[in-house]
């Protein structure tokens, strides 16, 4: 299959990017800079240059596509509302690229939803609708196109995605906020959870997605269900030498900056309709064992 992904030089990308040359598939990445697109011709994907800005750039690289698999994401938290504007339109315009083809279009989502007191599941459909919710309402915009003759696949990530040789997400900004703090901080009582995935079983995941998941699915790249911040925090503590501190609610912000807010939810999910469906199994090593292998060392 000829897979057309965005973001696929970034952390989950250049996985997913491995994983499908692996099995066999060929791969065409968006890259907006020579050193993407090197990166990607090195190991023998193609690169198409263009950007989230551009979407009829985009919806052609998907229109000339046997598949799509839509990671990248503008991740800027001063113009939040922006870049879910960017989204929708890159979005709106790949599917109008596959409309009536049956190809697969997969787009990376979250798991914060309304749910609470007990874990997200892949039946519980998401929360945000429209341009101006979060990331832009994509995730029901996608899956809407399964009624368009698009196999649409929602792909809802862990908060972390974590691995050695490079992750610069969550996990990676509060281990130099440690560091710059001298203490390793949780809110509150520290009982809020995160799930996380080793990477290489996310990419396996989104592998087994493109081939077989069906229109208009959740899958769940989640290998723990639910880590509690302040174990995090302790791990964390405990690979950089600094102690372990608890941040009242009212400091958070102050104390973390904008991830204070993420930090402080409570994102725990399962993953059981995922592993059934794909036959899917994580394997990989767990969040506390890549702290401990010093992943996140700063």
């Amino acid at each position: 299959m000829r897979v057309f992904i965005t973001g696929a030089s970034g952390w989950i990308g250049s996985a997913v990017t491995d994983e499908l040359l692996a099995h066999g598939h060929q791969v065409v990445g968006l890259a907006r800079s020579d050193e993407s697109a090197a990166a990607l011709e090195a190991k023998g994907a193609t690169a198409h240059r263009g950007s989230l800005d551009d979407p009829e750039s985009l919806a052609k690289a998907a229109g000339a596509a046997d598949g799509v698999i839509h990671l990248a994401f503008k991740h800027d938290f001063t113009d939040y509302a922006g870049a879910g504007r960017t989204e929708h339109a890159a979005v709106e315009r790949m599917l109008d690229a596959l409309e009536g083809s049956e190809r697969p279009f997969l787009l990376a989502s979250g798991l914060a939803s309304g749910v609470t007191g007990r874990p997200v599941s892949e039946e519980d459909p998401s929360p945000f609708h429209g341009v101006d919710s979060m990331r832009g309402g994509s995730e029901n915009l996608a899956l809407a196109a399964a009624d368009r003759g698009v196999r649409a696949v929602a792909l809802r990530f862990s908060p972390t995605v974590h691995g050695l040789g490079g992750d610069h997400g969550f996990i990676a900004v509060l281990a130099k906020i440690a560091k710059e703090r001298g203490a390793a901080g949780y809110i509150g009582d520290g009982a809020s959870h995160w799930a996380a995935v080793h990477r290489t079983d996310a990419a396996r995941m989104v592998r087994l997605a493109l081939e077989k998941a069906p229109a208009g699915s959740r899958m769940h790249a989640v290998g723990e269900s639910g880590i509690p911040s302040r174990d995090i925090a302790a791990a964390l503590g405990d690979q950089l030498g600094v102690p372990t501190t608890t941040v009242a609610p009212e400091d958070a912000e102050s104390h973390f900056g904008w991830i204070g807010h993420f930090f402080g939810m409570d994102i725990t999910a399962s993953n059981a309709r995922t592993r059934e469906l794909l036959d899917w199994t994580p394997t990989g090593p767990t969040l506390m064992e890549d702290i401990a292998a010093g992943a996140y060392a700063v």
